[in-house]
């Protein structure tokens, strides 16, 4: 049987719940990285990375602590997606950055990474999670941008299930 995980770091709440409603619609387990669930990984084929940005795009601090114990775990042959929560507005120069820096610990590790998505529609002036035009994952802005969100993640999901083994 295929199994589902969604692991995340969240600082003000916003990001765990979109994890949670992610979890809901496709019947994934939930891990608060804050509790360095790292033996969870290896019962898992499909990982959903989820993580707040915080500062001028840095990571999460709960994933900050983890993503030590996190870049040592055997993920090869597992497919990833990744989605980050920032504030396009306040920090415009560096939207959704975490999730960049989630995505440098994955590319190399024999994963297959999916669920890159359009830029348009976001309001900022940069961000180092785009490559290739795309960002890397979900970007999702709950500060300025919250009525977008159910149609994103729906968007994403039926991109992502696609894609999951």
């Amino acid at each position: 049987m295929v199994k589902t995980a969604i692991f995340y770091g969240s600082s003000t709440g916003n990001t765990e719940s979109v994890a949670k409603r992610i979890s809901e619609k496709i019947n994934a387990d939930l891990y608060d990285v804050a509790k360095k669930p790292i033996n969870e990984i290896a019962e898992y084929d499909n990982l959903i990375l989820g993580t707040s940005t915080t500062g001028i795009g840095d990571l999460q601090t709960d994933w900050e602590d983890f993503i030590s114990d996190f870049s040592n775990a055997d993920i090869s042959g597992k497919v990833i997606a990744i989605f980050a929560l920032g504030d396009s507005d306040s920090f415009s120069d560096s939207f959704v950055g975490s999730m960049e820096k989630i995505y440098q610990e994955v590319k190399n590790k024999g994963c297959k990474i999916v669920g890159f998505t359009n830029t348009d529609g976001y309001e900022y002036d940069e961000s180092p999670s785009i490559i290739n035009g795309q960002f890397v994952g979900l970007a999702l802005d709950e500060d300025n941008q919250a009525e977008l969100t159910e149609e994103r993640i729906n968007n994403w999901l039926d991109q992502i299930k696609q894609e999951f083994k």
